[in-house]
């Protein structure tokens, strides 16, 4: 992307933090996912190691978890933070969804992405704003994975360095795994009418999507590399631990170059 001056990108990136922690829109979000987040410190997370340390629970846990290649989670000392990997893991990449569902396309519905070009540049507008959103789900992120290593420390403080290594190291695949997410939704964002609507194809792509390369590839097995064009394809294999450094970082950080690329062109071509 050309034309791109990292002070504008960065006022658009605050930007994007305060819409969403200093406006009651946004406040009412942030309520929403605390209420759900303080469920899940609740339940899942707290009652994590009570679920392991039970000997049915065990038994049954080895068995389903062996079954789709989670079993190296058993054997991590910090029960709260293999359950927090697998929730938000599947979690946040579906939250985003939401969250980001309106990048660039109210300022059309509201006719104010006019007077912002005359301030920054097209490209610098469509980074900015995807900036922003990462910078706002890293945020969201480091916010619970600090309450699951308090909970995580209040039962055993021994584990709290080697937790704090191990929740840094999470925190970094997560954000990265959410990328193209918040990528495709910056892609949405340039031809859908509103946010519900970019919602709704994202939806559509995914639902839809899925089922299409399901049949060609079940006709001819080859397609099934057509599955990469979907954000989240490495997602499975993370979770059980078993992906490689590509498949983690690469392949996510692969899919949101190409998503902001074709995302760039098609808003660069496009009325206001």
């Amino acid at each position: 992307m050309s034309q791109l001056h990292p002070q504008r990108l960065i006022k658009i990136a605050q930007f994007e933090l305060v819409r969403l922690f200093l406006t009651k829109r946004g406040l009412l979000a942030v309520a929403a996912f605390t209420i759900c987040w303080l469920l899940v410190l609740r339940y899942p997370i707290g009652q994590a190691v009570s679920i392991i340390s039970s000997p049915e629970m065990a038994e049954l846990a080895k068995q389903v978890f062996g079954a789709i290649g989670l079993s190296k989670l058993l054997d991590w000392p910090e029960a709260e933070l293999a359950m927090y990997w697998l929730i938000a893991l599947y979690s946040f990449p579906c939250f985003c969804l939401f969250i980001c569902s309106d990048q660039i396309v109210g300022d059309k519905q509201r006719g104010t992405l006019r007077f912002l070009t005359l301030r920054a540049t097209r490209n610098e507008i469509l980074l900015g704003r995807f900036l922003g959103q990462v910078l706002i789900l890293a945020a969201l992120m480091a916010v619970t994975l600090i309450a699951t290593l308090a909970v995580m420390v209040f039962r055993d403080a021994s584990l709290l360095m080697h937790g704090l290594s191990r929740g840094f190291i999470m925190l970094c695949y997560l954000i990265v795994a959410v990328m193209p997410f918040i990528a495709l939704m910056a892609l949405l964002n340039t031809f859908a009418r509103s946010a519900r609507l970019a919602l709704v194809l994202a939806i559509l792509f995914f639902a839809l999507g899925n089922i299409v390369i399901g049949i060609l590839a079940w006709q001819i097995p080859a397609l099934s590399v057509l599955d990469y064009l979907f954000p989240g394809v490495q997602l499975d294999q993370m979770a059980g631990q078993n992906s490689s450094m590509f498949s983690s970082l690469g392949i996510p950080l692969l899919q949101s170059a190409i998503l902001l690329l074709v995302a760039q062109r098609i808003f660069l071509r496009s009325s206001l």
